[in-house]
């Protein structure tokens, strides 16, 4: 049996913390920033973890996490 393909478009934007949580960048960060303030932006950028809803999901598009 050949080997699971992981979904790449999923490998390039999560990642798998240290305590086994998934981590994902926000959204929202791209483009029509004008209107936005600076504390929402400032938030932007940070990392947060997936929800738990979405982890046995993800966690099937990538299956070596």
């Amino acid at each position: 049996m050949p080997k699971m393909k992981s979904n790449r478009g999923a490998a390039k934007r999560i990642r798998k913390t240290g305590s086994g949580k998934l981590a994902r960048m926000r959204a929202y960060k791209s483009h029509i920033l004008t209107k936005k303030n600076r504390k929402r932006k400032r938030r932007l950028r940070s990392r947060t973890t997936a929800s738990k809803a979405d982890a046995g999901r993800i966690r099937r598009m990538l299956p070596g996490t």
